[in-house]
């Protein structure tokens, strides 16, 4: 008789807390520093459902160890919906595969609230690669063997992976040359130092439209619309091919079911929002607002598909 009235009162309590949610600011937890891709999604969706919800949306960017001790810090945050993060296939595809340990599990920690968008990223080369096409760049990086370098923003990164992908798939061999952070490596692409890049499109497109690299393909399935007149690699040979980054926000599991809704019907509202739309365009990402349930099921996919990648290509933290 007791255990059933202590279940009956923690359920009423989880009610109320639910009803009443949301009680106090908010804090959204981006594993990336301010002023990049990520941070600007954030920060559109915060703008907007801060005054939905009735509190205010704090960001909190957390750019350290590859997004894992933000993970951390949301996973082991109250499960009252006061406490969000800012996931990507860095946090919840990548480090799982990468880390034998990490201080959180990727599926087991998190309740999913909606796939907020997917971004791909495109394949540029500096000019003095004899190649104008993906299928005569194959064709040279065949011929040329363990001779192109390409950069990436970091060992374990989406560039990587996208890049590790093109080879396993084209049967090509180059040279992974990584940097800290897309600045440097986009330095030394344009100085010629590196050969190609996967790359996020919105950093890009300035030099692509300068003439100053050559885009050759996207990694998604249709082509961007920041650059209309380039093609995917699914197109250009690879049927297969399909990379990229995506953004998702999570709360911390055993978050109330009806908190999760009101947060899930809040940012599917604010992506609706034509300022938030025009804003998230303008860094490349494609809209999608998925429910919790399709989202729970994009992270345990991505999981597997990041895996084979980087079983495939052997890559490791350096």
């Amino acid at each position: 008789m007791r255990r059933a009235l202590a279940i009956v009162l923690v359920c009423t309590a989880t009610l109320a807390g639910a009803q009443q949610f949301p009680a106090k600011p908010l804090h959204l937890i981006v594993p990336f520093p301010p002023g990049g891709g990520n941070d600007t999604v954030a920060r559109a969706i915060a703008q907007q459902i801060g005054p939905d919800l009735g509190q205010p949306v704090v960001i909190d960017n957390r750019p350290v160890a590859g997004g894992s001790v933000g993970a951390e810090l949301a996973a082991k945050a109250p499960a009252d919906g006061h406490t969000l993060f800012l996931a990507g296939v860095g946090s919840h595809a990548v480090n799982p595969n990468l880390h034998a340990k990490l201080p959180y599990d990727p599926v087991k920690d998190f309740a999913p609230i909606t796939l907020v968008a997917s971004a791909p990223s495109v394949l540029v080369v500096n000019p003095a690669v004899p190649a104008r096409t993906l299928a005569e760049f194959t064709s040279y990086a065949r011929a040329h063997p363990g001779k192109l370098n390409y950069a990436s923003n970091g060992n374990g990164s989406a560039a990587q992976l996208a890049a590790a992908l093109y080879e396993s798939m084209a049967d090509v061999r180059m040279v992974h040359v990584p940097y800290k952070g897309i600045a440097p490596a986009l330095t030394d692409l344009l100085s010629g130092e590196v050969q190609l890049m996967f790359g996020t499109i919105v950093a890009l497109v300035p030099q692509i439209q300068a003439g100053k690299l050559r885009a050759l393909a996207v990694t998604s399935r249709k082509r961007s619309s920041l650059l209309t007149d380039v093609p995917t690699l699914a197109e250009s040979g690879l049927p297969d091919y399909e990379a990229g980054s995506w953004y998702g926000i999570l709360a911390p599991a055993g978050t109330p079911r009806e908190v999760i809704d009101r947060l899930h019907a809040a940012i599917v509202r604010a992506l609706k929002q034509p300022d938030v739309a025009k804003r998230l365009a303008a860094e490349g990402a494609e809209l999608i607002g998925s429910t919790p349930e399709e989202f729970a099921a994009h992270i345990k996919a991505e999981i597997a598909r990041v895996g084979q990648v980087v079983r495939a290509a052997g890559i490791r933290i350096e």
